[in-house]
């Protein structure tokens, strides 16, 4: 059963936005077995140029789905999303039902055990690809504070070897050399 908390930035979030936002993203729960109990966050938010993005957020305990979306109408940014998350949850499930096919299990259920889903904590779920440009570490921190990341991968112009440098917790920034 999904619950909703909505709230709205720059937004007042009426009876209208609110019952359409619940009626759209009610219709995940048929992916889901009864059991599941699960806090659809949603994020509506507006812009100076007029723009609405509507955020939404839906930790699940094998799984969480996350999906945002920017147009000119707040209707419109709910239903892609609503769409976003309904492709993510199908391509989950696809990948489960291929891995139970290939191992040989029959009828797995989309929603796996409670065991199943300790495994899907350590699962990679993004894959990037980056190309390593030459560069000192002092500007592969402003490359890093420019993204809004936590770590960067450059490769150091002095020794032509990959390195990281990271945001620690205290704020300051640390390296790692590969050897």
């Amino acid at each position: 059963m999904l619950k909703f908390n909505i709230r709205g930035e720059n937004v007042e979030v009426t009876d209208a936005i609110r019952d359409y936002v619940v009626k759209r993203i009610s219709k995940l729960q048929k992916f889901f077995e009864d059991s599941v109990e699960a806090t659809a966050h949603v994020n509506l938010k507006v812009y100076s140029n007029r723009t609405y993005k509507v955020e939404v957020t839906i930790p699940l305990p094998y799984l969480t789905l996350r999906a945002e979306e920017t147009s000119n109408d707040m209707y419109g940014s709910v239903d892609l999303v609503t769409d976003k998350l309904e492709r993510q949850i199908r391509k989950y499930k696809t990948k489960v039902n291929r891995k139970s096919r290939e191992k040989g299990f029959k009828n797995l259920e989309f929603v796996p055990s409670d065991e199943e889903s300790n495994d899907d904590e350590l699962k990679i779920v993004r894959t990037k690809q980056v190309s390593l440009k030459p560069m000192d570490p002092e500007e592969a921190v402003l490359q890093m504070d420019m993204l809004g990341h936590d770590f960067f991968v450059f490769q150091d112009a002095e020794t032509n070897g990959t390195s990281i440098v990271y945001r620690r917790r205290d704020g300051r920034y640390g390296l790692i050399e590969a050897e």
